[in-house]
């Protein structure tokens, strides 16, 4: 980022230099003057475009393209050539490019990553330069650094291990939270943690770009992570550090060790549980069952899983439940079944959700020695069905037809993604509940039609919460990210809700309003900081104004040539 000087900005680099930092190039928008003081003619084409001119030529040359694999590696070359000119494409089309920027398309950019790498972006963390971190992190381009998402790529969206593939998941991340929330690029740094993988489609691939050796586990692990951790604080003690797609024994655990050490989270185990509970709240308004009166019922017990039930337990407490009241609210199936009191290897964040033996006493299983999904239903007769399995199809059409049958409006989220890891389809759930179910979907997927009209269903999607989350947390300094930051963050995107004002409207916003949401997400995360004293001294009447200067537009400035090296 170059140093701002007044209404101008200073650079040292000129010729092909400059034009190879995506950071500063603005290809042919540089100005004739510009092209004289940093020696650029010749090497540009002789016509001084604007940028919603090359926005447009940009948008022309993607949709060209016949897959959104091609689609993906188009934008992320553009993201390392013009990154102004990239953020300017995306926010412009939030609707139609966030599909390929992320979920879906990322996941098969992660599957392809080692074959589509092109230029270094970000860091790559491995085991055997674990000594070299401190020496890594120090160089002078990171120095404006704020925000950071970090994976180990063990378990990318429902794909599994992806090893150093699992890069584009903190580089997508970090395109929303610019995109979304208006953070400078220059100020956000994706990092992938490379402690091998065990995925033999990897280690046996000539081509793969990672540490070709098997995963490490157990205290070499920790230390390692820890390594980094500490590395980070040193380097940015107020950064704000994201955790994504970590293994669920992972999650929880690195997630409890280091959220009071620096300002931190796991996106996947609380970005979905804010986003579910607000899409909830908002199905609240549309169906008249009080969160009191709400049984869930959660496919996937994994960190996500629990999450998102402790989020939704935390709102019923809110609502007037007594802890032991909303704990029976909740019924957690995984591979082997419901969670039931006395089950053994249970992990320690899947304890407060089991259901006691003699809670399902009197019921009528398919199998005796398993209670599946559509036991569950029909004995526990659930007003909410949520998905975080990663299987797909596993919303059958008679667990479906049993949700309707119970419910007037059944609220069914299948949340995993990619799209071809759904539980089930927006079409499928529409036809089977005849159309009364309220749906939201993980990824995008086509309008369904509802009372003869195209309807198009609601993308519960972490992008309506986290890019809101880190805008706030970073306006005010927050010191720490707490669970009322997130609960404040699901109750604002529910108060966003178009079905507030009609019942028929969507449950969120859409998604071309996702930087609008960021903002309201931000401020509500930011007061309630406030609130809790988390915040660095910075007077309540001046949050509105300071999230709103941390919100970047994309647009090129206008430089001069500075002597300094």
């Amino acid at each position: 980022m170059p140093e701002s000087t007044g209404d101008f900005a200073t650079t040292a680099l000129s010729g092909y230099e400059l034009l190879a930092d995506p950071q500063l190039n603005k290809g042919t928008a540089f100005s004739e003057a510009e092209r004289e003081a940093f020696d650029l003619h010749g090497l540009l084409p002789p016509n001084v475009a604007t940028l919603d001119e090359q926005v447009s030529r940009r948008l022309q040359a993607l949709r060209g393209y016949e897959t959104d694999l091609e689609r993906y590696a188009f934008l992320r070359e553009l993201q390392d050539t013009n990154e102004t000119l990239f953020y300017a494409l995306l926010v412009a089309n939030l609707e139609e490019l966030l599909p390929i920027v992320y979920t879906p398309t990322v996941g098969e950019g992660c599957q392809h990553f080692s074959r589509l790498f092109r230029k270094p972006r970000g860091l790559f963390l491995s085991i055997p330069h674990k000594n070299r971190i401190d020496r890594i992190l120090a160089q002078p381009r990171f120095d404006k650094v704020e925000a950071i998402v970090v994976t180990d790529g063990e378990r990318i969206l429902g794909l599994g291990d992806q090893g150093a593939g699992g890069m584009g998941i903190p580089i997508g991340k970090l395109a929303l939270y610019t995109g979304c929330g208006g953070l400078h690029p220059a100020t956000t740094l994706p990092i992938l943690l490379d402690v091998g993988t065990d995925n033999p489609d990897c280690l046996a691939d000539p081509l793969y770009i990672g540490w070709r050796n098997e995963r490490i586990r157990g205290q070499e692990y920790d230390d390692f992570i820890e390594a980094f951790v500490a590395a980070v604080v040193k380097r940015w003690p107020n950064v704000l550090l994201q955790w994504e797609d970590f293994a669920k024994n992972n999650a929880t655990r690195m997630l409890e060790r280091y959220r009071d050490r620096l300002c931190t989270f796991n996106d996947d185990v609380q970005g979905t549980a804010a986003v579910a509970t607000g899409t909830l709240l908002a199905a609240i308004n549309v169906t008249g069952v009080p969160l009191t009166e709400q049984r869930v019922a959660v496919l996937g017990a994994g960190s996500a899983g629990c999450g998102i039930a402790g989020l939704i337990r935390a709102a019923m407490r809110d609502a007037g439940l007594s802890e032991s009241e909303a704990a029976t609210r909740f019924f957690m199936v995984d591979r082997d079944g419901l969670l039931l009191e006395g089950t053994s290897g249970l992990a320690s964040f899947q304890l407060p959700f089991v259901q006691k033996k003699q809670a399902i006493a009197g019921w009528t299983a398919t199998h005796p020695d398993k209670i599946g999904l559509l036991d569950v239903v029909r004995n526990a007769r659930p007003t909410v069905l949520i998905g975080v399995s990663g299987q797909a199809g596993a919303f059958s059409e008679p667990i479906v037809r049993a949700m309707a049958e119970i419910n007037q409006r059944p609220v069914i989220f299948p949340l995993s993604n990619p799209t071809s890891r759904a539980e089930a389809t927006p079409a499928d759930i529409e036809a089977w509940t005849e159309g009364r179910a309220l749906i939201g979907v993980g990824s995008p997927f086509p309008p369904i039609t509802r009372d003869g009209a195209r309807f198009k269903v609601d993308q519960t999607n972490n992008s309506y919460i986290f890019p809101g989350v880190g805008l706030g947390a970073l306006a005010v300094g927050a010191r720490r990210v707490s669970d009322g930051m997130f609960m404040a963050a699901a109750k604002a995107l529910a108060s966003s809700s178009p079905a507030r004002d009609n019942p028929k409207h969507n449950l969120l916003p859409p998604v071309s309003a996702l930087r609008d949401v960021a903002v309201t997400v931000a401020l509500a995360v930011a007061i309630q900081a406030h609130k809790e004293g988390l915040a660095k001294d910075v007077p309540i009447d001046e949050i509105e104004q300071r999230i709103h200067a941390k919100v970047w537009t994309p647009g090129y400035a206008q430089y001069r040539r500075s002597d300094r090296p």
